[in-house]
Protein backbone atom coordinates (compact mmCIF):
# COMPACT_ATOMS: atom_id res chain seq x y z
CA UNK A 1 0.00 0.00 0.00
CA UNK A 2 1.41 3.41 -0.96
CA UNK A 3 1.92 6.07 1.67
CA UNK A 4 -0.07 9.22 0.89
CA UNK A 5 2.08 12.19 -0.07
CA UNK A 6 2.09 15.00 2.50
CA UNK A 7 2.94 17.58 -0.18
CA UNK A 8 5.64 18.88 -2.49
CA UNK A 9 8.63 20.68 -1.01
CA UNK A 10 11.74 22.55 -2.01
CA UNK A 11 14.86 23.13 0.12
CA UNK A 12 16.95 26.31 -0.14
CA UNK A 13 20.35 26.16 1.56
CA UNK A 14 21.81 29.61 2.24
CA UNK A 15 25.59 29.48 2.54
CA UNK A 16 28.27 32.07 1.79
CA UNK A 17 30.79 29.35 1.02
CA UNK A 18 28.94 28.87 -2.30
CA UNK A 19 30.12 32.32 -3.30
CA UNK A 20 33.69 31.10 -2.98
CA UNK A 21 33.07 27.95 -5.06
CA UNK A 22 33.34 25.58 -2.08
CA UNK A 23 31.32 22.38 -1.87
CA UNK A 24 28.77 23.22 0.82
CA UNK A 25 25.52 21.35 0.56
CA UNK A 26 25.73 18.79 3.35
CA UNK A 27 22.61 20.09 5.11
CA UNK A 28 20.36 19.95 2.02
CA UNK A 29 20.47 16.13 1.83
CA UNK A 30 19.62 15.93 5.55
CA UNK A 31 16.54 18.15 5.12
CA UNK A 32 15.55 16.21 1.99
CA UNK A 33 15.87 12.90 3.87
CA UNK A 34 13.78 14.15 6.80
CA UNK A 35 11.11 15.49 4.42
CA UNK A 36 11.06 12.15 2.60
CA UNK A 37 10.57 10.30 5.89
CA UNK A 38 7.55 12.56 6.49
CA UNK A 39 6.10 11.60 3.06
CA UNK A 40 6.98 14.86 1.27
CA UNK A 41 8.12 14.79 -2.34
CA UNK A 42 11.15 17.06 -2.61
CA UNK A 43 11.36 18.80 -5.99
CA UNK A 44 14.93 20.01 -5.41
CA UNK A 45 17.52 21.24 -2.99
CA UNK A 46 19.29 24.40 -4.15
CA UNK A 47 22.24 26.28 -2.66
CA UNK A 48 22.38 30.08 -2.82
CA UNK A 49 24.75 32.68 -1.41
CA UNK A 50 23.75 34.73 1.60
CA UNK A 51 22.44 37.47 -0.67
CA UNK A 52 18.93 38.94 -0.36
CA UNK A 53 18.26 38.89 -4.10
CA UNK A 54 19.44 35.28 -4.54
CA UNK A 55 17.42 34.10 -1.56
CA UNK A 56 14.30 35.99 -2.61
CA UNK A 57 14.60 34.64 -6.18
CA UNK A 58 14.92 31.05 -4.93
CA UNK A 59 11.90 31.43 -2.65
CA UNK A 60 9.81 33.09 -5.35
CA UNK A 61 10.75 30.38 -7.87
CA UNK A 62 9.54 27.72 -5.43
CA UNK A 63 6.27 29.56 -4.79
CA UNK A 64 5.66 30.08 -8.51
CA UNK A 65 6.47 26.39 -9.03
CA UNK A 66 3.54 25.52 -6.78
CA UNK A 67 5.27 23.62 -3.99
CA UNK A 68 3.40 23.29 -0.70
CA UNK A 69 6.43 23.89 1.52
CA UNK A 70 9.71 25.77 1.11
CA UNK A 71 12.33 25.34 3.81
CA UNK A 72 15.34 27.61 3.80
CA UNK A 73 18.30 26.67 5.96
CA UNK A 74 20.90 29.16 7.17
CA UNK A 75 21.40 32.90 7.20
CA UNK A 76 18.96 33.48 10.08
CA UNK A 77 21.36 34.68 12.76
CA UNK A 78 22.53 38.02 14.06
CA UNK A 79 25.56 38.73 11.87
CA UNK A 80 25.29 41.46 9.23
CA UNK A 81 25.52 38.78 6.48
CA UNK A 82 22.50 36.86 7.83
CA UNK A 83 19.76 38.19 5.53
CA UNK A 84 17.45 35.20 5.01
CA UNK A 85 14.63 36.62 7.18
CA UNK A 86 14.88 39.97 5.40
CA UNK A 87 14.53 38.31 1.99
CA UNK A 88 11.75 36.07 3.26
CA UNK A 89 9.73 39.00 4.61
CA UNK A 90 9.52 40.36 1.06
CA UNK A 91 8.03 37.06 -0.17
CA UNK A 92 5.43 36.44 2.55
CA UNK A 93 1.80 37.49 2.27
CA UNK A 94 1.06 36.51 5.89
CA UNK A 95 3.38 35.58 8.75
CA UNK A 96 2.71 32.59 11.00
CA UNK A 97 4.70 33.64 14.08
CA UNK A 98 3.64 30.60 16.11
CA UNK A 99 5.75 28.35 13.89
CA UNK A 100 8.84 30.55 14.23
CA UNK A 101 8.34 30.77 17.98
CA UNK A 102 7.96 26.98 18.27
CA UNK A 103 11.21 26.49 16.34
CA UNK A 104 13.09 28.89 18.62
CA UNK A 105 11.69 27.35 21.82
CA UNK A 106 12.45 23.78 20.77
CA UNK A 107 15.95 24.83 19.65
CA UNK A 108 16.64 26.43 22.99
CA UNK A 109 15.40 23.32 24.80
CA UNK A 110 18.07 21.18 23.09
CA UNK A 111 20.81 23.79 23.42
CA UNK A 112 20.94 24.73 19.72
CA UNK A 113 21.79 28.38 20.34
CA UNK A 114 21.64 29.27 16.63
CA UNK A 115 18.02 28.05 16.58
CA UNK A 116 17.15 29.89 19.79
CA UNK A 117 18.69 33.13 18.50
CA UNK A 118 17.32 32.76 14.98
CA UNK A 119 15.48 35.66 13.38
CA UNK A 120 13.85 33.11 11.06
CA UNK A 121 10.33 33.65 9.81
CA UNK A 122 7.48 31.38 8.82
CA UNK A 123 4.45 32.31 6.80
CA UNK A 124 2.41 31.97 3.67
CA UNK A 125 3.16 33.15 0.19
CA UNK A 126 0.01 32.38 -1.72
CA UNK A 127 -0.72 28.78 -0.75
CA UNK A 128 2.94 27.92 -0.05
CA UNK A 129 4.28 27.63 3.48
CA UNK A 130 7.74 29.23 3.71
CA UNK A 131 9.90 28.48 6.77
CA UNK A 132 13.42 29.59 7.73
CA UNK A 133 15.55 27.21 9.81
CA UNK A 134 18.88 27.93 11.46
CA UNK A 135 21.81 26.26 9.72
CA UNK A 136 23.34 23.84 12.23
CA UNK A 137 22.64 20.11 11.99
CA UNK A 138 21.17 20.15 15.53
CA UNK A 139 18.86 23.05 14.65
CA UNK A 140 17.78 21.28 11.46
CA UNK A 141 17.10 17.92 13.12
CA UNK A 142 15.15 19.48 15.98
CA UNK A 143 13.51 22.07 13.76
CA UNK A 144 12.25 19.46 11.33
CA UNK A 145 10.80 17.37 14.17
CA UNK A 146 8.95 20.47 15.40
CA UNK A 147 8.00 21.70 11.93
CA UNK A 148 6.66 18.58 10.20
CA UNK A 149 3.40 18.23 12.18
CA UNK A 150 2.78 21.98 11.97
CA UNK A 151 3.51 22.11 8.24
CA UNK A 152 1.33 19.09 7.56
CA UNK A 153 -1.55 20.74 9.43
CA UNK A 154 -1.13 24.04 7.55
CA UNK A 155 -1.00 22.25 4.19
CA UNK A 156 -4.10 20.21 5.10
CA UNK A 157 -5.94 23.40 6.07
CA UNK A 158 -4.97 25.10 2.83
CA UNK A 159 -6.14 22.03 0.91
CA UNK A 160 -9.44 21.93 2.77
CA UNK A 161 -8.66 18.63 4.52
CA UNK A 162 -8.26 19.77 8.12
CA UNK A 163 -11.11 19.84 10.61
Amino acid sequence: MDTPVAGRALVVVVDDRKAHGDEVDSIGPLVTELLGEAAFLVDASVVVSNDEVEIRNALNTAVIGGVDLVISVGGTGVSPRDVTPDATADVLDRELPGISEALRVSGLAIGALDAALSRGLAGLSGSTLVVNLAGSRAAVRDGMATLIPLATHVIDELSGWAD
